[in-house]
C-alpha cells in the first residue's frame, strides 16, 4: 500500500501536470509562429518545487508529510518570455520551441513508462 501513498507517485503525477502544461505552451508558440506581438510562453516548476522541498526538510518539522505538502502545494507557473528578436515582435523561434516539442515527448513517455512500470508491480502484487 505504500506505492499509493508515497512521495514519489506524487512526485510523478506533479511531473506529468508540468510536462503537460510545458507541451501546451510549446503547442501555442508553434501555432503563433505567425502572430505578429505574440510573446512565447514557457512553464516553470523545478526550481520553485526544490525550493519548497528544500525549505520542507530543513524546518522545524522536516517530515514526509511537510515534503509531501510542499510537493502537493508547489505550483506549475506558466510565464511570457520579454525578449523578442524579428521586426514584427514576434518573440518564437520555431527551430527553439520543436527541440523542446521532441525533448518534451521523450521526459512525457518516461514518466508515463515509471508510472506504468509501478502500477504493473501492484497490479501483479494483488494478482496473486
Amino acid at each position: 500500500m505504500e506505492l499509493l501513498t508515497n512521495n514519489t507517485l506524487l512526485m510523478m503525477q506533479r511531473s506529468m501536470n508540468y510536462l503537460w502544461t510545458k507541451q501546451s505552451c510549446i503547442l501555442d508558440n508553434v501555432a503563433n509562429v505567425e502572430t505578429p506581438g505574440y510573446k512565447t510562453k514557457y512553464a516553470t516548476f523545478e526550481e520553485s518545487l526544490e525550493n519548497a522541498v528544500r525549505s520542507a526538510a530543513q524546518g522545524s518539522t522536516g517530515t514526509t508529510t511537510a515534503i509531501r505538502q510542499a510537493i502537493e502545494e508547489t505550483p506549475v507557473q506558466v510565464h511570457e518570455a520579454e525578449e523578442s528578436t524579428r521586426l514584427d515582435d514576434n518573440g518564437v523561434n520555431i527551430t527553439e520551441q520543436a527541440v523542446e516539442l521532441v525533448r518534451n515527448g521523450y521526459q512525457l513517455q518516461y514518466v508515463m513508462d515509471a508510472i506504468s512500470s509501478d502500477f504493473s508491480l501492484l497490479r501483479a502484487a494483488i494478482g496473486r
